[in-house]
């Protein structure tokens, strides 16, 4: 859907998440204490297009429900699973200051 892409791109880090979902808060923990300003769309939260954006991200990663789902200077990256591997293997810093999200 065009929506998750054109949301993905705002910012160097964009995370799609639900209100009620532990692991969205924790993956947003997580970047939040590594000193990322990312984007956050809670797919519940809005009425307009949650759904669709909830059918796209479900069929993008694979599995339902889809959230968090993780984007890293536009690309997918995947959700709490894939994101904790990266950050455990010491990938996930150099890829956020890749991407301008963090600059130390």
């Amino acid at each position: 859907m065009e929506r998750v892409a054109k949301l993905s791109m705002e910012k160097a880090v964009v995370i799609f998440t639900a209100s009620n979902c532990p692991m969205c808060h924790t993956v947003v923990s997580l970047f939040s204490d590594l000193g990322v300003g990312a984007a956050v769309h809670e797919l519940d939260r809005d009425p307009l297009h949650g759904r669709d954006m909830e059918r796209d991200l479900a069929r993008r990663l694979g599995r339902s429900p889809p959230v968090p789902a993780v984007f890293i200077a536009g690309k997918l990256v995947g959700s709490t699973d894939r994101v904790m591997s990266l950050h455990l293997a010491g990938k996930l810093v150099p890829m956020l200051k890749a991407a301008g999200a963090i600059w130390l």
